[in-house]
């Protein structure tokens, strides 16, 4: 099955909701104060991410990455993520994490993420607290990705790079550790079938929906299992 973005006029608002998982707990807002998050990555607990792999339908050879999933210490802690330009050759348009493809330079996931934090966004690892990572997370255009989460200062001023960002904005993140807002999306084109995750976020500042979905919705998803086992 080709990428979800090739098929004619695919549009993934647009896609039949087959489930919201309203019926599981949320992340206690306890276990999502600095102090607990924390101490979940210092000791963390026996688990298996629910996405490990979507379906492959790029025919071309695997490639490593890492994203940063950046939570900001404010009062109400929120997720930065990106809207990615539409020229990009993948994942155009789409919701992102500041992250990208490791460089041979790049000596750990930690130095890919932080490295694609600054080049994307402007986003200095000065302002960075590394927490750890998540397991992989094998993307449908063969990226083998390694999600870094970190927390980040909330005074830290950012530099959007216009050729690979169009917008950068921040969700609460209880609101993403929430399931009764994680939509789950079927289609089935040319014989293959295809389930994935979103998130929609009513964007109260921007007057618009920021429609989180795909690897980045897997990635976030399997962050919740984490938080919660």
């Amino acid at each position: 099955m080709p990428a979800l973005s090739k098929i004619p006029d695919f549009d993934p608002r647009k896609a039949p909701v087959i489930g919201v998982d309203g019926h599981l707990a949320p992340v206690p807002r306890a276990a999502q104060t600095p102090e607990a998050i924390r101490q979940r990555f210092a000791m963390p607990p026996v688990w298996e991410p629910e996405i490990v792999r979507e379906g492959i339908f790029a025919n071309r050879p695997s490639a490593h990455a890492a994203v940063l999933l950046p939570i900001l210490l404010r009062e109400r802690p929120t997720v930065l993520l990106t809207e990615r330009t539409a020229h990009l050759s993948t994942h155009s348009g789409q919701v992102a994490f500041p992250g990208g493809k490791t460089d041979a330079d790049d000596a750990t996931p930690v130095a890919t993420a932080l490295r694609e934090a600054w080049e994307e966004v402007g986003l200095e690892a000065g302002f960075v607290e590394v927490l750890g990572t998540l397991p992989t997370y094998v993307t449908g255009t063969s990226f083998i990705v390694s999600p870094v989460v970190g927390f980040v200062r909330p005074n830290c001023v950012l530099k959007p790079n216009p050729y690979e960002v169009a917008d950068v904005f921040e969700v609460p993140l209880d609101f993403l550790l929430d399931p009764a807002h994680h939509q789950r999306h079927a289609l089935e084109w040319q014989g293959h079938r295809r389930e994935w995750f979103s998130m929609p976020y009513e964007d109260q500042d921007a007057g618009k929906t920021r429609f989180i979905w795909g690897a980045t919705a897997g990635m976030l998803r399997n962050f919740y299992r984490f938080m919660m086992a």
